[in-house]
Order: structure tokens, then sequence, then C-alpha cells
């Protein structure tokens, strides 16, 4: 009989990260003690990756609210700024919040409705539709808000997270305004200095506001992108993908991780004589169906991996064939022709029935959310996640 077990994703336990570790030996050194431990043996093509988080600790990539302040005042003037699009979270956005106001004296705050980019749900659909509100083009004030939909608390959170920022940007010594819209343009009728704080749409929105007549227009990518003060920073994303670390600073995504896989993987060429992948990845890109949360608030699910992971799946419907095909077969014979044609397929199998139904996402996404979900978020202590057998198919033996 052939082999029975096909892919496996492992949680692996490490050292708590601090900065100035050597990210690259803790990794390796974790990979090789838990495959002694287990008496696990190595493959070609497994794959070892490790969360965002561990890399950024390592190098110590984090800023302060101060230091946000004191970006946000010197790329918009310390007047009034124009927030829109931001994401409903603690951990993702307060903090930031509470730096953006810091460096201004006034903050319009532009809410998306009925819920923010990664589908955190201010109301609901249903709630919407009741009251005859158009979120195509109706733009609520805070007031209006209010009488329509009252005080609505996150399902998972308890938070509502209108008075929440409210009172983080009074607190922190400025005017705080709310409003309510998904025009980006609406916000022009308040302030023509605008920093737009959705993550995956943030080009489109910053085109139309420059179009639409927008003075000073800036992302959160555009927000920390040098150290200020000789704090970390991300030339590329800026706070985007940042994490609260205590109440007064942020862990920001990590920067140079292309140097990390590849160290890591040298390292375990060298330990084991098998070409393995390394990836860091962030959130995993998928939807709660209870909470209609979709979980990528980082800007990327990947942002460094070795050349390995490049590409999608090229995979075959086993159902489909069993289904049509070869519906005239059974037993052996079936697993056989099913076998010969996998053996068979094309190196590029886009647009062919046989492999409707299958995933076309990118690798790095797909593992990364394997990896999101195996490691998880609290308490696992397992940063560092290893899988066998992703590119096997029903022909491996």
């Amino acid at each position: 009989m052939g082999r029975m077990v096909g892919t496996i994703s492992r949680g692996v336990r490490a050292p708590i990260i601090r900065q100035g570790d050597d990210i690259v030996e803790i990794v390796t050194q974790s990979v090789l003690d838990a495959a002694k431990e287990e008496n696990i043996a190595f493959h070609d093509k497994d794959v070892v990756a490790m969360t965002e988080a561990i890399v950024a600790r390592a190098q110590g990539n984090y800023c302060s609210v101060e230091d946000i302040a004191t970006d946000v005042k010197a790329k918009f003037g310390g007047e009034t700024v124009g927030v829109i699009f931001p994401i409903l979270s603690r951990n993702r956005f307060a903090i930031c919040l509470r730096g953006i106001a810091k460096g201004a004296k006034k903050v319009v705050i532009m809410l998306s409705y009925p819920s923010d980019e990664v589908g955190n749900h201010l109301i609901s659909l249903d709630m919407m539709d009741d009251k005859g509100v158009d979120p195509y083009k109706d733009v609520l004030d805070l007031a209006t808000y209010r009488n329509l939909f009252g005080y609505v608390k996150h399902t998972f959170t308890g938070m509502d997270y209108v008075d929440y920022y409210q009172k983080l940007v009074e607190g922190c010594g400025a005017e705080c305004e709310i409003i309510f819209a998904n025009n980006p343009k609406a916000i022009l009728n308040y302030t023509k200095n605008v920093l737009t704080c959705d993550i995956h749409t943030r080009a489109r929105t910053k085109r139309i506001l420059k179009a639409a007549g927008g003075e000073i227009v800036l992302g959160l990518d555009d927000i920390m992108t040098s150290s200020v003060n000789g704090s970390g920073y991300n030339e590329n994303y800026g706070l985007l993908g940042s994490n609260k670390a205590t109440e007064d600073t942020v862990k920001l995504f990590p920067r140079d991780c292309q140097v990390v896989v590849d160290g890591i993987q040298e390292k375990l060429k060298q330990a084991t004589g098998k070409n393995i992948e390394v990836m860091v990845y962030g959130d995993g890109a998928f939807k709660d169906p209870v909470g209609k949360i979709w979980e990528l608030a980082d800007p990327v699910v990947a942002p460094a991996y070795t050349s390995g992971l490049e590409g999608t799946p090229n995979e075959l419907k086993l159902k489909y064939l069993a289904d049509n095909e070869f519906a005239n077969l059974n037993g052996e014979e079936l697993k056989n022709a099913i076998k010969n044609k996998i053996i068979e397929k094309d190196d590029n199998l886009v647009g062919k029935m046989a492999s409707e139904g299958t995933t076309p996402r990118r690798l790095t996404d797909l593992i990364g959310s394997l990896c999101d979900l195996t490691s998880g978020s609290g308490d696992k202590g397992t940063p560092i996640v290893w899988i066998q057998g992703y590119f096997d198919n029903y022909t491996a033996e």
C-alpha cells in the first residue's frame, strides 16, 4: 500500500524572542531540535515558516506614540488631518490613532460603513437596509448615525469603536469629528489634508483624493518610513502591519526579511542536506463566517520567501476526474488511471476544465494562511511552523 499521509503542519516552539536575538540561528535550531525530539526526517520541499512578529522583535522594530506624532506633524503641519477608512481594532490601529492625534490639532475620522475594510462591522446590513441608508452615497455625521443606529458594539470585542476612537483622540488633546462615508472624496469637505488608513485599497484611495483636490494625501504606508529619533521604521509599509506592543508603542512590520529566509534556508541545507523552503508570514487570508472578518490586516501575507515558493498551485480536481473522465472505472483501475493523469498533466492547467475548483491563489498566501491557523495568535508558543508534504500529490509514495 502507498503512503497514507499527505500534508502535515506542525507548530514548533521557540524561545521568547528579544531585540538583538539571532533569529536565523534560533529558527534553525528550534526546527532541528523538534526533529530530533520527535524523530522526524527532513525532506526536500519541506517548508519552514516563522511569524513576522518574531522577526520584527529580533530587529527591535518598534516606534512610540511620540515618534508617530512627530512624523505626522512634520508631514501634515500639525493642524487638521482627515483620517479615513481606518480598521476597527484596538490591536492594529488604536495606538497609531493616538500618535496621529498627538500630531494634530483636529482629527476628522471618516469611517466606512457598514463595515471596515477587513470586515469588522459597525452595523449590520439589515440595520442599514431597515433605515433606508444608501452606503454608496449617504454621508452621515455622528448625530445622524447615533439617531439611526444607537450604540452598537462589536460582535467579538464588545467595543463601540465610534465612541472608543473619539475618546482616544480627545484624550490626546485634539478635537475630534466623526463622519461615516464610503466615497473617499467626502472627506475633502472637511479638510484637504488626508491620511488614508485603508490597507489593500490604499493606492486607489490616494489616486481619487489627489484627483479631487486633496493637497497633502498620504497613507499609513507613508508614516514611519524612516527612523524618528532612533525609532524603528519600515521603508515599504510604514505603519501598515503594525501591532500594539505596549500602551505607548507599536511593533512595526519587519524589514529586510529576505536575508532572514535565505540565511535559514542555507543553515538548514548545511544541517540536513535537504532543499527546504522558508518564509516569513503575517496574517492569513481567510474570512470568518460568523464575525465576517477577513483576517488579512497586514499589507501582505508573506513579506519574504525563498524562490521555491513562487507561483500558484497547478493541480487537477480528483473528484472531477472520477465523476467524468473515469466515471466507468472503480478500485485499483480508477486509482491507477488518476495517478497516470496526474503524472501526464500539463505544466499550466489554467482554464482547463479538469482544474476547475482548485484554489487559484499564490502559494505564499495559501501556505501563510495554513501557518497562521497552525500557530494561532495567543499562547500556543509556536511561532515557527514546519510543513511537510505540501507539494506532494496523489502519486507520491
